[in-house]
């Protein structure tokens, strides 16, 4: 090194270090100002209200008197002499289990027909998916409860063939499948998901499957499906964490009833919550239904491995 560089290696000051944690600050400070309405109101209307359940859920909490903390009573109490807890949960899980695949078939079969290119199919796609907008509401569940009621239109459509109709809703043999039904109605949502996926596959796929003479069964569950496993992962994902909250079909149509046969987890809350005014034991089955919400979804990641496929730069290859 020269003495001219040495002179001008002296003469410029070493920037400061309090400059430098600065101009790291006021680099990402618009982000920051940008989703500020985003992070204030996540931390006020979600996580506060959040962590506070969790507290009340281990409190003797009402509307009428002092809180109390109680500890773990309120979850004993919950598992071992709570006959509501088991019924409403078992409600659930068959609400689960039944509503959610046949979902998931009806909106991927739907799609399917859908993605053709046929004159008009617009109107068609809009058609379908007009249920969804309306989604679970008042109006629809008490539009639903009149068609199965006892002089509803399917009893009247029924009785063309000779079939004598009954009251869906009041039976506690069929009262769960009409809101099963209800459900299953409403896969527009769906549908566009699975429609969007399948105009991602490449036609060459079918071309060359037909030329190794493939039929269209073969190709569903050889193309359509693998292709499709990432969108499939999706959906179920969220069908399961809605059919879990699903509450205002069943207390709107069937107000639980008959005999409990639709009384479903999410009423048994709204129960202890609002019309008993027992907050504390409401938060502590709220964190209950949070811990099944996640635990489905950890199941379903967990054996996603084995069944969901990713497109890589080599074709579709198994997630390790």
């Amino acid at each position: 090194m020269n003495r001219s560089t040495t002179t001008l290696a002296q003469a410029s000051p070493a920037p400061k270090k309090s400059s430098y944690f600065k101009s790291r600050w006021n680099a990402p400070l618009a982000g920051y100002l940008f989703i500020s309405p985003w992070l204030i109101g996540f931390l006020v209307l979600t996580a506060y209200p959040l962590f506070l359940s969790l507290y009340y859920s281990f409190t003797d909490y009402t509307l009428m008197q002092p809180m109390k903390w109680i500890g773990s009573r309120n979850y004993e109490r919950i598992f071992t002499a709570d006959p509501k807890f088991i019924q409403s949960a078992k409600v659930t899980v068959m609400y689960v289990l039944a509503s959610v695949p046949l979902k998931l078939i009806a909106a991927l079969l739907v799609a399917m027909v859908l993605s053709r290119a046929v004159r008009g199919i617009s109107v068609y796609r809009t058609a379908i998916y007009f249920p969804s907008l309306i989604g679970g509401s008042i109006g629809v569940s008490l539009l639903w409860r009149n068609i199965f009621g006892v002089d509803g239109i399917f009893n009247k459509l029924i009785a063309v063939f000779g079939i004598e109709g009954k009251s869906w809703i009041t039976n506690p043999d069929t009262a769960l499948s009409t809101l099963i039904l209800l459900t299953v109605w409403q896969f527009g949502s769906t549908m566009v998901i699975f429609l969007a996926g399948l105009k991602q596959i490449p036609n060459d796929l079918y071309e060359a499957s037909s030329v190794d003479g493939a039929n269209r069964f073969i190709q569903f569950f050889r193309i359509t499906l693998p292709m499709l496993s990432p969108i499939l992962y999706f959906n179920l994902i969220m069908a399961v964490i809605n059919a879990f909250q699903m509450f205002t079909s069943a207390f709107v149509i069937t107000n639980g009833g008959p005999m409990n046969a639709t009384y479903v987890y999410a009423m048994y809350l709204y129960e202890r919550a609002f019309s008993r005014y027992e907050l504390g034991y409401a938060s502590a089955l709220a964190w209950i239904m949070l811990v099944a919400i996640v635990a489905a979804t950890l199941l379903i990641s967990y054996t996603s491995k084995y069944w969901v496929f990713y497109e890589t730069d080599t074709g579709g290859k198994k997630r390790k």
